[in-house]
């Protein structure tokens, strides 16, 4: 399966990146790393170019929020049904706790929002997520 990864906008979190990219490799995927500082638009034509089956952005600086806002209006200009959307890391800034992010960020367009958990959680619902999904 492959995956584009990345961290959005302004976030430079080159290790966490590099992380996310060799946990991934471990688990059999076959990873496409935009790297830091991307922007909503370079992940999705990205997505069109590898024919990917997940996008995973990650966010550790907590502006993910502002970043990420439009993807349901960048996912309705083209058919990305049988992608899953997945967004992780620290998503926004302040005391705000995960029960109040996610549905906002699925009401973003994201599949699978992921607050403050664990890389290894996260990818293992990644996995849990496509089986059932898929």
């Amino acid at each position: 399966m492959k995956v584009v990864t990345g961290v959005v906008g302004n976030d430079i979190h080159v290790v966490a990146n590099r992380l996310i990219d060799i946990s991934l490799g471990e688990r059999g995927f076959e990873v496409f790393n935009l790297g830091v500082n991307t922007y909503l638009e370079e992940f999705m034509d990205a997505v069109i170019e590898t024919d990917a089956d997940v996008l995973l952005i990650s966010s550790l600086n907590g502006e993910a929020e502002g970043w990420c806002r439009d993807l349901q209006i960048l996912k309705s200009q083209y058919d990305f049904r049988n992608v899953v959307f997945m967004i992780g890391g620290n998503l926004v800034v302040g005391e705000v706790t995960a029960q109040e992010i996610v549905p906002r960020f699925k009401g973003y367009g994201f599949d699978l929002v992921f607050h403050q958990v664990d890389l290894n959680e996260g990818l293992d619902q990644l996995e849990l997520f496509l089986k059932e999904n898929r």
